[in-house]
């Protein structure tokens, strides 16, 4: 009998430092969750502009690098957590390849999801470097690997019993991003009319009979790219870093001018009616 106290207490022991392992990895889990929910609405905002008002441009961008930063650190702080367990400690496969060495499949959305982010991360300095718009394409991964990560947040609550937790806070976060990244896609006129968006200056949407002029403040522009994402037939950035656009565009792409002019970081597009 005595012979199995030392067992016993190594037993109690291993069991409190599982525990306290795993209370580090939801909580690390829950902050990455709202850094990662945080980031998505703030580079929401600065993408469409609507921070601008708030720092500047250096101040914007840092601000969103850092919230990313902060997110990417907590999720992979939750991920190596497990690899510490002293009963049953995850591996590197398990954590770095889905369905891996007897990883489960709630797993898999948050590794997939983590990893896309990690990319991300890594090619944000490749912005100058390569195509812009391939590069945009690649950054809109984002909005998956949050989705995924979504995904995985839930699934592992309900599997921890604690998902009211995580509709009591994690809503509470989740709500707020879906709202503001889905305002990010609708059209114009509707943000407009929600109270959402300010009207280009200068132009009103008016009846038939008028048409529009597209200026650009060149004092503004800082040769983002995003107008040409918006309206690549009407905004080109040639090899030199110069924007060329298309001044008087024909009515078909309206709509396209005023989403390129939403979407400028810098608001350096100006919109113009014009009484044909």
């Amino acid at each position: 009998m005595l012979s199995q106290v030392p067992s016993l207490v190594a037993q109690a022991t291993g069991d409190d430092h599982d525990a306290g392992v795993r209370h580090v990895a939801q909580l690390s889990a829950r902050t990455a969750y709202v850094f990662t929910c945080a980031t998505l609405s703030w580079g929401v905002l600065i993408a469409t502009g609507w921070a601008n008002r708030i720092a500047g441009r250096h101040g914007l961008r840092n601000s969103h690098m850092v919230l990313a930063t902060l997110a990417l650190a907590f999720g992979c702080l939750h991920a190596v957590a497990f690899t510490l367990l002293r009963v049953d400690p995850f591996g590197l496969a398990r954590i770095a390849v889905p369905l891996a060495d007897g990883g489960q499949a709630r797993h898999a959305p948050g590794i997939v999801g983590l990893e896309l982010m990690l990319a991300i991360a890594c090619t944000a300095g490749l912005r100058k470097r390569i195509h812009y718009r391939r590069w945009l394409r690649l950054h809109q991964l984002a909005y998956p690997a949050v989705a995924l990560t979504v995904v995985h947040s839930w699934l592992g609550a309900a599997a921890n019993g604690t998902v009211a937790v995580l509709w009591l806070a994690g809503l509470t976060v989740l709500v707020p991003t879906v709202t503001v990244a889905a305002a990010r896609f609708l059209p114009p006129h509707v943000l407009v009319r929600l109270g959402m968006l300010e009207p280009e200056p200068g132009f009103a949407p008016g009846p038939g009979g008028t048409g529009l002029d597209v200026s650009v403040d060149n004092e503004r522009c800082h040769r983002y790219g995003v107008c040409q994402a918006e309206a690549p037939v009407l905004f080109q950035l040639v090899d030199d870093e110069r924007l060329r656009y298309e001044r008087r565009p024909p009515p078909e792409l309206f709509a396209k001018a005023r989403a390129a002019a939403r979407a400028c970081p810098m608001r350096a597009i100006e919109l113009r009616e014009r009484v044909r």
